[in-house]
């Protein structure tokens, strides 16, 4: 590894500094609306007729043109709607305004008197209604998210109780297993990066120390690179065919062993 833990330390701590600022402050101011619609623990319709996706989480889906809802779905919809239905509401975009399905990419807050003042995204994140995860074009203002998913997990709040969100063992991933996933693991060497023709190429791939697993990790996180072998931690991100593709510095958090 080319520089060591010291370096990558630093620049975590420069992408986790979060201030005294207000988040939003810092953000584009967009626009108003009264919900009208729950679609689950992370997507509302407004009165307008926008659609938005709170950025900087991942509520399980309700699935509703295919499977069953995922594990604690309902209970994330029916968080989010006891916060904010029938309410006003401002967006803030940090980046990136709309996805290709033309929603609204959004940090949202409560703007009238009908109830306490929200910051939707970092409130479902701490009740435990969803996972944290960032997306580099909307990162803005996420790092404040991250303290409200600690203590979610360490009260195991809502879906916090699931199984099914709990950290998975690296050693658990088989080359069936899909889905956006916490895995415990720790750093093995370097591997070969993919030579697939398929979104951005990863600045570099690592595998675990089992070699159950690749981690893939994208240019903006280019600093867990120079992690060490041995660092035992968890990292979050797509996992498909054996390989996670981490995007974003906040998807690794850094353990102890015996944690």
């Amino acid at each position: 590894m080319r520089k060591g833990l010291a370096h990558v330390a630093a620049a975590l701590l420069i992408v986790t500094a979060c201030g005294n600022t207000d988040p939003l402050s810092q953000m584009q101011p967009g626009e108003r609306g009264r919900v009208v619609r729950i679609i689950d623990g992370d997507a509302l319709v407004l009165d307008t007729g926008q659609s938005v996706r709170l950025v900087g989480l991942e509520a399980p889906a309700m699935n509703w043109r295919d499977n069953d809802p995922d594990p604690f779905a309902e209970d994330a919809s029916r968080m989010l709607e006891d916060m904010v239905m029938g309410r006003e509401v401002r967006l803030y975009y940090p980046g990136l305004t709309r996805d290709r399905y033309d929603r609204a990419l959004a940090h949202v807050e409560t703007v009238d008197a009908k109830g306490p003042r929200f910051w939707l995204n970092e409130e479902m994140l701490r009740r435990g209604g969803a996972r944290l995860r960032v997306y580099p074009d909307t990162s803005a203002g996420s790092d404040a998210l991250v303290q409200a998913e600690r203590e979610a997990r360490s009260e195991e709040l809502g879906l916090w109780q699931e199984a099914a969100y709990l950290p998975l063992q690296a050693r658990a991933i088989e080359r069936e297993t899909r889905g956006f996933l916490i895995v415990l693991a720790e750093l093995g060497s370097e591997a070969p990066v993919p030579a697939e023709n398929y979104g951005a190429r990863p600045a570099c791939a690592r595998s675990t120390a089992d070699r159950a697993l690749v981690i893939d990790i994208a240019r903006g996180a280019e600093a867990l690179c120079d992690l060490p072998a041995g660092t035992v931690g968890e990292f979050r991100g797509w996992v498909s065919g054996g390989r996670l593709d981490l995007v974003h510095p906040l998807h690794f958090a850094a353990q102890s062993p015996g944690d």
